[in-house]
């Protein structure tokens, strides 16, 4: 005898079977035992969900002799003979290849024959969206006022694409996507009626991974099932038939991620590729995974929003503390866009390597989440008293300058003739005592602040006017991004508040950027003089890093 697989061999026979879907069971049951049947129906919801199931059992049980609570008892001849598909009073159409005005006109000419046994005709017109316009049109008048023995069940997974005259003449039912703890709970059962010995993390793995279908999970375990025919069905053999990966893997490759280490990602990837995994399932499930992470993180409870094991739970809660939110959404956005593209390359392995580089690399992207997450890698540069050292090109700048990396910068030149630069006027005057002071303990004072302030005061450069002497701040950013630092006043009663509380000294700030700076006589703040004095020797000090000769 030929195999039947496992959607088919355990097809529910009865509303009770039906597993998910107890809204719609427990409606059409209590239409069939108080006799208030609709004459049209129609069944919305994602694939696997049990619409054809529910409307054959519905058409049984309006022609049941003997229905028990509602559903057929498929004993009587009726019952039996619509399971066999010999009866004339059940009449199943696929709208997707019947979808003509005459495939509906013969309907309207049957529909004015009576059923020869039974008490209804009952049309399962399933895919009813492919339906033409003609077609829709020539259903209305009579879906609208059909014979008293006539019922119309119309099934789609796109309602959307069904006319309002069609929708406002039947009931609609919904079909939710069925959780994955409900196919899990059916997958052991059918496991136990089969005798295949299963793990119940593997169930709950097919079952997360058929997305809400019964019909898919049944359909990816009778796939397992077949490979390891005769074993026990265990989580790796699942992952391995499935071609998914662990979420320990994801764990790893996300800390190299964070870490910006391209070479590790690779080194991952390549695992991943040499024990079978496939590319495009891979990115689904690293895309899921983070949003699971973005969940933990959002949601003040957890527990009910995400379906995982309490162990997985504690680990995404220790992982979601790795990484902030935007972080988390940019990481989300590109592997979307990954998943997208690959449906349609021939190079897969290059468009995810392309993927996790960007991911590792934010600098590579325009969009405000990338500058964010390459603010969050200055920040943590910062936190961990790593300089930030400019590149070949911007050095100069950086050197005299304070520049932000990328803001201008001078010419490189080759042939071992180094970098030139211009020239600047010797100030006429020195700075006053309590800009060296301030000058002096700059990095505590930016230490101070916080987000994108500090950054950009990390990059700026305090001057004085060298021609007038006067004790007043000048804070030049080189660095665009402050523009709206440079308008916000706030920003500089904020600086002169901490530089009074940490150098006890009282002096009137002001914040401009370098590209509109009018004044010619700006020169950098030396700290030399006070040094000195404050040891009463005279010696040469090196300053630090920030001022550093390149």
């Amino acid at each position: 005898m030929s195999y039947t697989a496992l959607y088919r061999k355990f097809r529910p026979d009865t509303f009770e079977e039906v597993k998910g879907q107890e809204h719609i069971v427990t409606t059409l049951k209590n239409q069939i035992q108080a006799e208030r049947i609709g004459h049209a129906f129609l069944f919305c919801g994602t694939r696997g969900t049990g619409k054809t199931t529910v409307a054959k059992i519905l058409a049984r049980a309006v022609n049941c002799e003997h229905p028990v609570n509602g559903s057929p008892c498929n004993e009587c001849a009726a019952c039996k003979a619509i399971r066999s598909g010999t009866s004339m009073n059940v009449i199943e159409i696929d709208a997707a290849s019947n979808n003509g005005v005459d495939n509906i006109r013969e309907i309207r000419e049957e529909v004015a024959y009576r059923p020869t046994e039974g008490k209804y005709k009952v049309y399962i017109i399933d895919e009813v969206h492919m339906l033409s316009t003609g077609a829709f049109n020539a259903l209305l008048k009579t879906l609208e006022e059909p014979p008293s023995y006539v019922i119309f069940i119309l099934a789609t997974t796109e309602a959307h694409k069904i006319p309002v005259t069609i929708l406002s003449r039947c009931q609609r039912y919904d079909f939710r996507r069925i959780s994955i703890d409900t196919i899990a709970g059916r997958l052991r059962e059918l496991m136990n009626k089969e005798g295949v010995q299963a793990e119940e993390k593997a169930l709950r793995y097919v079952a997360k991974a058929a997305d809400g279908s019964m019909r898919d999970a049944l359909s990816l375990l009778d796939q397992c099932i077949a490979f390891y025919l005769g074993q026990e069905l265990t989580y790796d053999k699942v992952l391995e038939v499935l071609g998914t990966v662990d979420t320990e893997v994801f764990s790893r490759l996300l800390r190299q991620v964070l870490a910006g280490n391209v070479t590790g990602c690779i080194y991952i990837l390549e695992e991943l590729l040499v024990n079978g995994k496939e590319l495009t399932q891979f990115v689904a499930d690293f895309t899921w995974y983070m949003r699971n992470l973005l969940l933990v993180q959002t949601s003040d409870n957890a527990e009910e929003v995400l379906d995982v094991s309490s162990e997985n739970l504690q680990a995404l809660k220790e992982e979601s503390k790795m990484v902030n939110t935007d972080t988390l959404m940019r990481y989300i956005r590109v592997f979307s866009e990954l998943s997208n593209q690959l449906r349609y390359s021939t190079q897969k392995r290059v468009m995810v390597e392309i993927g996790l580089i960007k991911l590792c690399k934010p600098a590579m992207e325009t969009g405000m989440d990338s500058v964010l997450d390459r603010i969050r890698i200055l920040e943590e540069k910062m936190e961990k008293g790593i300089p930030m050292m400019p590149v070949q090109g911007e050095m100069a700048d950086a050197r005299g300058h304070g520049g932000y990396p990328g803001q201008g910068g001078l010419t490189f030149g080759y042939g071992g003739d180094g970098y030139a630069e211009p020239e600047k006027p010797k100030p006429e005057k020195a700075a006053p005592e309590d800009l060296q002071r301030i000058r002096n303990n700059w990095r505590s004072i930016v230490g101070q602040t916080e987000g994108m302030f500090k950054i950009l005061l990390s990059t700026a450069a305090p001057k004085y006017d060298g021609s007038t002497g006067e004790n007043k701040l000048f804070v030049e950013f080189s660095n665009d991004l402050a523009q709206n630092i440079v308008a916000d006043p706030g920003k500089k009663e904020l600086l002169e508040t901490i530089i009074a509380q940490q150098t006890g000294k009282s002096v009137e700030v002001e914040l401009i950027l370098k590209k509109e700076n009018t004044r010619q006589n700006l020169a950098d703040i030396s700290v030399d003089d006070i040094l000195k004095q404050a040891i009463h020797t005279d010696i040469v000090v090196e300053e630090d890093m920030s001022d550093n000769e390149w």
